[in-house]
């Protein structure tokens, strides 16, 4: 479908109104694994880290609609173990041995993202460990500049590939027409943009979020791993789950903020 048609029709409007707002929320995810990353920058580099990491993963979203042939053909499977677990109540599988490129893209994915945060948990416990990185006094947060710009930038890159190919796939599953989809993938980078700079600072003035964050990635990482192995759960459990954890925490601030001014006053 050409720019013009697309401007053009409600159906069109609706499919793309409804992949932004699907793309707004995977991408959840990815900003607040780029937010952590980049706070534990020292602050003169953290805007440029966050934006980097973004239009990079600009880019691979729309370089893997440009290969969308060849993007379709990962969810071939590879090979197969022969492993199958009990039927469900749709009658198919609950998981199964029969790993795609997708399938191995995601488990890798996935266990980044269980060695990354359960890293950095246990950063946030203890003092200092072997890499000599040391902690601020507040809990949960990392002294700024525990980290090198360059190790960062690649720890994004990798995570944003994982992403971009989860992002890609959900919205092919919408619609066939790519310029609704290139639409998409900009109007949302564009909207993680403006909302990154906001939600870091509000992490790092926010210490508890850090470890709530880092919790999220945790049970994200788990997702990928099942997903890869054929074990689908529903993300809209998922992000509800986000949401009222973030709700509570979000009380918590308020009531400590309020107790703190009751002290000072």
């Amino acid at each position: 479908m050409e720019l013009i048609e697309l401007l053009s029709s409600p159906a069109a409007w609706a499919a793309l109104l409804t992949l932004i707002a699907l793309e707004v929320v995977l991408g959840v995810d990815n900003l607040i694994f780029i937010a952590i990353l980049s706070n534990k920058l020292p602050v003169h580099q953290q805007q440029k880290a966050r934006r980097i990491g973004l239009m990079l993963a600009l880019v691979f979203r729309i370089m893997l609609l440009m290969l969308i042939g060849w993007l379709v053909t990962l969810q071939t499977p590879i090979f197969d173990l022969g492993i199958e677990g009990a039927l469900n109540e749709y009658g198919k599988p609950s998981f199964e041995t029969a790993f795609s490129g997708r399938d191995l893209i995601l488990l890798a994915g996935g266990l980044f993202l269980l060695w990354k945060a359960t890293k950095e948990i246990h950063h946030s416990m203890e003092p200092a460990d072997d890499s000599g990185e040391l902690l601020d006094k507040t809990p949960g947060k990392l002294k700024a500049g525990a980290a090198t710009f360059g190790a960062v930038i690649a720890q994004i890159v990798a995570i944003d590939i994982v992403f971009s190919v989860d992002s890609i796939l959900t919205a092919v599953g919408m619609t066939d027409d790519i310029p609704i989809m290139v639409t998409a993938v900009v109007i949302t980078v564009g909207i993680m943009l403006i909302a990154a700079d906001p939600l870091a600072r509000f992490i790092e003035k926010n210490p508890t979020l850090v470890m709530l964050a880092l919790a999220f990635l945790v049970m994200i990482g788990l997702v990928l791993i099942a997903d890869g192995f054929g074990f689908h759960v529903p993300k809209g459990y998922i992000y509800a789950a986000m949401g009222f954890s973030v709700g509570v925490e979000i009380l918590n601030i308020i009531q400590r903020n309020r107790r703190q001014r009751e002290k000072a006053a």
